[in-house]
């Protein structure tokens, strides 16, 4: 009976059944959080990212800056001298415009009182004289008489200068050409390879002058391709005339004609220039770098070699190495005379001290011409040192 009014104990549930029991709780639910815990949470956090973007923004900055630092190229004591030079160079450029026209206003009245002194003591025809010697190269070159011909100056050498060698050589371009286009026989000018750094100094520092040039072909083929293309416009009807020095050679054929590459290291010894033929000029500045560097060039395309003859007819007090210009000018000059002694003695610079090994004229004092140098443009020339251009022929290339 005390059974039936007791109640009944319910039994324990383990955890296991009460997990059972209970509702199942979804993977990844979102606890509810009070509104303002949120805001304050995403404030902190967007705080720490922006710092921490913010530093690395720094830090890589800083890094790019030691790197640039150490990229960035140091300058030599030598190239902080030469860069205050040309600075300097460029900031004198007022005072030698002025300079240039006091020394033209200077030469215009040496030549009124020359003028004034050939009347009195020759009259007309002798003032009439000295003025041809004073004609501008424009009107020698309507005057000139073109041969059949040509020189060749092989440019292909420029990437191997220093840039003061460069300067140098455009300065003796300029010059072979104004001897050429002033010369009362001239030949056919060529100057090949004309496509790398040479030809940039051309249509930049000398403001592309060289387009104004006449009577002159400047290709980008080498100096094989520039003699093979001169044996036929040599062969053309103006191609020159058998005049001057090649006066009396009327049998003269286009095929009897010859390809020469001059280099003082030929074996060989040019005693005439021949119509219809073509000699190579070697259009280096190079102190003497690059041994017989002409020489080997030609021979590697097959092309015959000579030097000039100059310890025959000139005793040299001094290496007998002449820039590209005075070789073009002693060539243009036998054209003239058609006397190697008196082209060598009338081009060669007084600084070398030549004088004639022919007895009879060793006396004569030789009518000197100024350095490559000066040559010029119309354009102010840079600072360049005074050098001697291993350009051929002599003792080198």
């Amino acid at each position: 009976m005390e059974d039936d009014e007791r109640p009944r104990k319910y039994p324990k549930l383990s955890n296991g059944e009460g997990q059972e029991d209970m509702e199942p709780t979804m993977t990844g639910a979102v606890v509810s959080v009070p509104h303002e815990d949120i805001a304050q949470t995403t404030t902190n956090d967007v705080a720490t990212v922006a710092n921490g973007e913010d530093h690395t923004s720094k830090s890589e900055q800083q890094n790019g800056e030691e790197e640039n630092t150490e990229d960035a190229p140091k300058m030599s004591k030598n190239q902080l001298k030469k860069l205050r030079r040309r600075e300097h160079w460029d900031a004198q450029k007022d005072l030698r415009k002025s300079l240039r026209k006091e020394k033209t206003a200077a030469k215009k009245q040496r030549r009124r009182a020359a003028l004034d002194e050939a009347r009195k003591e020759g009259g007309k025809e002798a003032a009439a004289e000295l003025l041809k010697t004073w004609m501008p190269n424009r009107q020698k070159f309507k005057q000139s008489t073109l041969l059949p011909i040509t020189m060749i100056i092989d440019c292909g050498y420029d990437d191997l200068m220093l840039e003061k060698e460069r300067i140098s050589l455009s300065a003796q371009l300029t010059r072979s050409y104004s001897d050429n286009r002033g010369a009362p026989y001239r030949s056919h000018l060529v100057f090949s390879s004309f496509n790398k750094l040479l030809k940039e100094r051309f249509d930049t520092t000398l403001a592309k002058t060289h387009h104004q040039w006449k009577g002159i072909r400047i290709m980008e083929e080498d100096f094989a391709q520039a003699a093979e293309q001169a044996k036929e416009w040599m062969k053309e009807p103006k191609g020159g005339q058998l005049a001057g020095m090649f006066a009396d050679k009327t049998d003269a054929k286009p095929e009897d004609g010859e390809v020469v590459y001059l280099s003082s290291d030929s074996p060989d010894t040019l005693t005439e220039l021949k119509p219809y033929s073509t000699y190579i000029i070697g259009g280096l500045v190079d102190k003497n770098r690059h041994k017989a560097i002409c020489y080997k060039r030609a021979v590697e395309k097959g092309i015959k070699t000579a030097k000039l003859p100059i310890g025959e007819y000139i005793q040299m007090a001094s290496r007998q190495v002449l820039a590209t210009n005075h070789v073009a000018e002693i060539m243009i000059r036998w054209l003239e005379l058609g006397d190697w002694g008196e082209a060598f003695m009338k081009v060669i610079p007084r600084r070398k001290g030549g004088t004639l090994i022919d007895s009879e004229r060793g006396s004569e004092d030789p009518s000197h011409c100024d350095d490559a140098t000066g040559a010029g443009s119309d354009d102010d020339p840079e600072p360049v040192e005074e050098q001697d251009a291993t350009a051929v022929p002599s003792t080198s290339s």
